[in-house]
């Protein structure tokens, strides 16, 4: 896969993280229950990963599954806590106010991932170069918060 590809389709659901935010707690509060309007989020997130499943001929990989190391299906439980919390928060906190300190927190989580290549990443150590652009991040939350 091109990088270019890949940068851009990474772009894009960085785009998409902030709307699925605001659509899902616009959602929650619609119908009063954030929990619910989660429930629909991944009942559709499920039909549709099994779209793409059938459509790349991957329906073999599923019987996979039960060798997989139990702990790696921990991510669902991470899914499950990153869209609950979102759907709760955003409404009184503001889709950017949460989603800057979600954003914050991936960009030190993946730089600890990455420089002690934890689950099987690539090996990228943290350089002062790279704890520089994760401070400015920092700072940039900060400045938000103080706007």
């Amino acid at each position: 896969m091109a990088p270019s590809f890949s940068a851009l389709t990474m772009l894009a659901a960085g785009i998409a993280v902030p709307v699925l935010a605001a659509l899902n707690a616009a959602l929650g509060r619609h119908i009063s229950a954030p929990a619910a309007a989660s429930v629909a989020l991944f009942t559709i997130a499920l039909f549709t990963t099994v779209i793409a499943i059938l459509v790349t001929r991957q329906t073999g990989a599923l019987t996979q599954l039960a060798t997989a190391p139990k702990g790696l299906l921990f991510a669902g439980v991470l899914i499950a806590f990153y869209v609950l919390s979102i759907t709760y928060i955003a409404p009184t906190f503001g889709v950017g106010n949460a989603v800057f300190f979600v954003l914050l927190g991936q960009l030190i989580s993946a730089a600890a991932i990455d420089h002690f290549a934890l689950f099987g990443a690539q090996h990228t150590p943290l350089t002062l170069t790279r704890a520089a652009g994760i401070a400015c991040m920092a700072l940039g939350v900060f400045l938000t918060q103080k706007a």
